[in-house]
């Protein structure tokens, strides 16, 4: 699990650092310039980092299913060399996403307006700024979200169904609880971050709701790399010594 937390902090920071510097010039200067070619960068290394960590959730949602399901069996299904492959896998799936949606704007014409409002280059504000025809794009958009959002989301919500049958299984609170605990970090993550992920592209983006887009988009793209840590530092015993050495 500790790996799996790792490869998460290493896409909140690719996440942060590719974001975050540009939101902040903005926020100073009202505005910023960028080139085509570093719009389709940044939009990139966040497509990257956010497409790996649907992959990354996912396997972890499964390491607890076989924690809490499947006891018994877990040292023999999840060792060192099976959790390596899995974040190589992951690394390797985040970048051929990626790098389909990123060929797709580099071979689009680029003549029309250049304005984005947006605080990051997002997929569908790049799109808006093509004369050319982009419903062929749209299509394989929403194949590529169906492997990296939809299909991980609903492994997700299987395995969780699961986990709480098991733990309605359990006689003793003292045993329900503990169970629950074991997944409660990453529950609460899963909920921010794929609750404002899906809400950002189900609402229309037009008119009144652009601001609401844009506020949800910084759940995910600032807000949840912000909580991640704490939220999983809540259950570290270490954690919880300093904080009661500053308390006292």
């Amino acid at each position: 699990m500790y790996l799996f937390i790792t490869q998460l902090s290493l896409f909140d920071i690719i996440l942060s650092t590719d974001i975050l510097p540009n939101l902040l010039h903005i926020t100073l200067y009202d505005g910023c310039t960028m080139s085509l070619a570093g719009c389709i960068i940044q939009f990139s290394f966040f497509a990257h980092a956010e497409a790996s960590e649907c992959f990354l959730l996912t396997v972890m949602s499964y390491d607890r299913y076989l924690a809490i399901c499947k006891p018994l069996h877990y040292n023999s299904i999840i060792n060192q060399s099976i959790c390596i492959k899995l974040v190589i896998l992951i690394w390797l799936l985040g970048f051929k996403m990626t790098l389909v949606n990123s060929i797709s704007l580099c071979s689009l014409y680029y003549c029309g307006p250049n304005i984005i409002y947006h605080f990051f280059c997002d997929y569908l504000q790049i799109l808006e700024l093509s004369c050319a025809d982009t419903s062929w794009i749209h299509i394989q958009t929403y194949l590529v979200g169906l492997i990296c959002v939809i299909a991980p989301f609903m492994i997700i919500v299987i395995s969780y169904i699961c986990i709480v049958i098991t733990i309605l299984k359990i006689k003793s609170i003292t045993g329900r609880k503990k169970a629950f605990t074991t997944c409660s970090s990453h529950l609460t993550v899963v909920c921010i971050f794929y609750g404002t992920l899906i809400a950002v592209y189900m609402f229309p983006t037009k008119g009144q709701l652009d601001i609401l887009s844009k506020v949800l988009s910084l759940f995910y793209t600032v807000m949840t790399p912000l909580l991640n840590p704490i939220i999983y530092t809540f259950r570290n015993k270490d954690f919880k010594k300093a904080i009661e050495k500053i308390k006292s």
